[in-house]
């Protein structure tokens, strides 16, 4: 709003936030206090045009540090397309203070080992790298999207920072936007790590000359493998394997992921639910032993009409016709422009809603009953790996369990959760909060 001004609403969302994030193990700034004004300001919180009065309020927020990504940007000349610049453009002298300051405060080990400043420099730079791949991998494998996901919301110490219209998926969708005003998507849940590694890549242009060019670009080549490590290490363990490594395991994690997506699956009760499946036995009847793990996950499935509403097409209908008669008039380019992604996901998109408008509900469950019966065989055909016939199978049982129920949260925080504690507050009572 330019006032300066925090409401009560989104000043318990980040208190909420910072503290669960914390809770899960997830690298985040902290919220010690939550104080309330008697000052009111007006508001358009569902951004739908219709402004009402909120209580103002202030967050104490603690962070070994707030510095940003954005903060080495303030040094950026004029920039060619924008014709913008960084109110402290071209002083490097400042530039370089900040950088030895933030070195030598916060990353202690890399300034004692490094006598050569470039090397010392290069050596920071891989550290951040690392652990902004690590906090997005952790983001994604509890299904959290922060939102605003710009280099000023970046940490320079790999923490979540900033929570603003972040939100926590219930159904699993990769395309989840949490923020209303993100029309086009650039901060989605799936394209959180690709915008990770932009925000990296506009530090290494606001560091500069205290970069080697070429070692930067090395390291930023790096982000993506990286993530992708950090991310299967967590979802091995999300589904309990934990003895061995199989590459393998990356199919079947994404196809989870489809069949969840297919079946409008909940992200969190999904794999809570995955630790009841039972250990495979030589003398199992797989449909029976795996059916009742089944019934539960498909309990919390989406509706046929539910899944009609989420498959329906975001493009503009005059886009989309547009680009259907080009499928009748044009096939070779029609052939171009269904590759480009956004297009892509559209016409993926109205395939799943033909299907669906051609069977009911019926004949939907009885489908998706069969495709997760058959994913949770070969997820136990995996488990069966596991044990190698000399370790002491009891414990690897029980081992399974452990990290499973360590890794899942049993609770995130919704945003049904956040609201009931906002409304509360709100008049006056803060217990849920």
């Amino acid at each position: 709003e330019g006032d300066g001004r925090k409401v009560l609403r989104s000043s318990i969302r980040e208190f909420l936030c910072s503290e669960a994030m914390a809770a899960l193990g997830i690298p985040s700034t902290r919220a010690a206090s939550l104080v309330t004004s008697d000052l009111y300001v007006s508001r358009d919180p569902l951004n739908s045009g219709r402004r009402i009065p909120e209580r103002c309020s202030v967050v104490l927020r603690l962070a070994p540090s707030f510095l940003r990504f954005g903060s080495f940007e303030i040094f950026l000349g004029r920039d060619d397309f924008s014709g913008l610049q960084g109110p402290s453009a071209g002083r490097h002298d400042i530039r370089a203070q900040l950088l030895n300051y933030v070195i030598e405060t916060f990353y202690p080990g890399i300034q004692q080992t490094h006598s050569n400043r470039k090397d010392r420099n290069m050596s920071f730079f891989r550290e951040v790298m690392m652990r902004t791949a690590k906090l997005v991998a952790q983001w994604q494998c509890v299904g959290f999207c922060h939102g605003v996901l710009n280099t000023d919301n970046m940490s320079i110490l790999g923490l979540t920072l900033d929570y603003g219209p972040f939100g926590f998926m219930d159904r699993f969708d990769p395309d989840f936007v949490c923020n209303t005003s993100d029309k086009r998507g650039r901060y989605s849940y799936q394209a959180q790590p690709s915008v990770c590694r932009w925000n990296l890549a506009r530090l290494a242009e606001a560091l500069g000359s205290e970069l080697d060019a070429a070692e930067a670009g090395a390291v930023l080549d790096e982000f993506m493998p990286t993530y992708e490590a950090f991310y299967l290490c967590i979802m091995r363990k999300k589904l309990g394997l934990v003895r061995k490594e199989e590459a393998e395991d990356s199919e079947l994690i994404s196809d989870l992921l489809r069949l969840m997506h297919n079946t409008g699956a909940d992200f969190t009760n999904t794999f809570r639910l995955l630790s009841r499946v039972p250990w495979p036995e030589e003398v199992d009847s797989e449909r029976a032993t795996v059916g009742p793990v089944v019934d539960l996950i498909l309990e919390q499935c989406a509706s046929i009409d539910e899944l009609k509403v989420a498959n329906k097409p975001t493009m503009e209908d005059r886009e989309l016709a547009m680009i259907l008669s080009m499928a009748q008039t044009n096939p070779v380019m029609f052939g171009m422009v269904a590759d480009r992604p956004g297009v892509s996901e559209q016409l993926e998109r109205m395939g799943r809603l033909k299907e669906l408008l051609e069977t009911d509900q019926d004949e939907l469950q009885k489908k998706q009953r069969d495709d997760w019966i058959r994913w949770v065989s070969r997820y136990r055909r995996r488990l069966a790996r596991e044990y190698d016939g000399t370790s002491d199978l009891s414990l690897i049982k029980k081992e399974r369990l452990s990290v499973m129920n360590i890794t899942n949260p049993h609770v995130v925080l919704r945003n049904y959760i956040a609201q009931n504690a906002i409304q509360a507050a709100e008049k006056g009572d803060f217990s849920e909060v």
